[in-house]
């Protein structure tokens, strides 16, 4: 290899570290920001185990999920094993323990829906955002959710993109709806609309 190609190499992989070093850093103070709201939330509660359930909605509540270093901090503040707090929250569904994406998907599967292809819609948006209920893009764009019911049946089968009700759902529509995000997100950016 030629000198010039090793010093390049050298300096991408000091590139490397310094961006991998800030992501670091920025994660780390993101957890000490984490540890800090979460004590503001626990310091005036008591410390009973009765009030676990409801000190995990509090703290679901701020951050829109569970984050790590805030169950840490919670099992530290009961003097409860971690794994306690980590088995209450993963029994029950209403927790998350990813953070929910910037706009919230919301499929329901209630009985109108379920018998005009709810499961179809579902699995469209499964594959066109590849992932799974409960989980959120890498991007941290979109979270995916079931629903039971959302009480719009005539408009059956439908989707909450963000808290607005899209009737008459089809696999089609949901191409369109992220196609729509897209749009929005270029435009934001300034960037032209793509052919």
């Amino acid at each position: 290899m030629s000198p010039i190609f090793l010093d390049e190499i050298k300096f991408r992989s000091q590139e490397l570290n310094s961006e991998a070093m800030d992501w670091y850093n920025e994660r780390m103070a993101e957890g000490e920001e984490i540890k800090r709201q979460t004590l503001e939330i626990l310091e005036p509660r008591s410390r009973e185990r009765g009030k676990l359930i409801t000190l995990l909605q509090d703290i679901q509540a701020k951050f829109g999920y569970l984050p790590r270093e805030a169950m840490l901090e919670f099992a530290n503040f009961l003097d409860i094993p971690e794994s306690e707090v980590y088995s209450v929250a993963t029994f029950y569904n209403q927790f998350r323990l990813v953070p929910p994406g910037k706009h919230q998907i919301k499929v329901c599967l209630g009985t109108a829906c379920q018998t005009k292809r709810g499961r179809i819609i579902l699995e469209a948006w499964q594959r066109e955002l590849d992932i799974k209920v409960g989980e959120t893009t890498a991007d941290r764009e979109f979270s995916l959710e079931r629903v039971a019911c959302v009480g719009c049946c005539a408009m059956a089968p439908v989707t909450v993109v963000n808290d607005k009700a899209e009737g008459k759902v089809s696999p089609t529509r949901v191409k369109g709806i992220l196609l729509s995000f897209e749009l929005e997100k270029q435009k934001d950016k300034g960037e032209e609309e793509p052919s």
